[in-house]
C-alpha cells in the first residue's frame, strides 16, 4: 500500500481567505492555470501519518496565537508553484511554526502564499504582478489556523483537500 502524502498549510482567516481565493480565481480564469485553495506551506510532501499530524499541528497551534502578517512584496519565479506569489518575511510566530513542524525546513523557508500556478506569458504576468503587488504590498493577512491536507506535487491541484484543521490559540 502506498503511503498517503500530506501537507501542512497555514490558512489565513475567511475574509482574507475568501479575498485571496477571489485572486487566485481571477488569475486562473485570466491566464488559464489551475485553481487552488490560497495558503501558506509549512510542510510540504510528508508521508507522516495523519495521526501523528494532528498531534503535531495541535502542540504548535497551542504555542503560537493567531496573527496578521503584512505581505511584503508581490512577485514570481519560473517554478511552477511559485510563479505569482505573495511573499511574506520569516517573522516569528512564522518561524516559531516552521520549526516547530518541520524544523529541517527551516534554513529554506520562504514564506508566501501563492496566487498563481504554472507558466504563463512573462510580460503579461510580470503586469499583473506589478498590479497585485500595489494592491497587496503591506496588507496585513490574518492567519488563523493550521491544515492537514491531502496534497502534493504527485497529487492533481484539482484532488487536493483539507483533511482537518486546528485553530491556532485565541490573541
Amino acid at each position: 500500500m502506498t503511503a498517503q502524502i500530506h501537507s501542512l498549510w497555514l490558512m489565513a482567516s475567511p475574509s482574507d481567505e475568501a479575498m485571496l481565493s477571489g485572486l487566485v480565481g481571477d488569475l486562473s480564469g485570466r491566464f488559464g492555470t489551475p485553481l487552488f485553495a490560497p495558503h501558506l506551506t509549512l510542510q510540504g510532501d510528508t508521508a507522516m501519518p495523519p495521526a501523528a499530524l494532528a498531534q503535531a499541528i495541535a502542540a504548535a497551534a497551542e504555542t503560537v496565537s493567531a496573527f496578521s502578517e503584512p505581505v511584503a512584496c508581490v512577485e514570481g519565479s519560473e517554478a511552477f508553484f511559485r510563479s505569482f506569489y505573495a511573499r511574506f518575511v520569516v517573522s516569528q510566530p512564522l518561524a516559531n511554526l516552521k520549526r516547530a513542524l518541520d524544523p529541517e525546513g527551516f534554513d529554506s523557508f520562504m514564506p508566501h502564499v501563492s496566487l498563481l500556478y504554472g507558466p504563463v506569458e512573462a510580460a503579461a504576468k510580470a503586469a499583473a504582478i506589478a498590479k497585485v503587488h500595489a494592491r497587496l504590498a503591506g496588507r496585513a493577512i490574518h492567519f488563523d489556523r493550521i491544515g492537514i491536507v491531502t496534497s502534493g506535487q504527485d497529487i492533481p491541484i484539482a484532488e487536493w483537500r483539507v483533511v482537518s484543521q486546528t485553530r491556532l490559540r485565541s490573541s
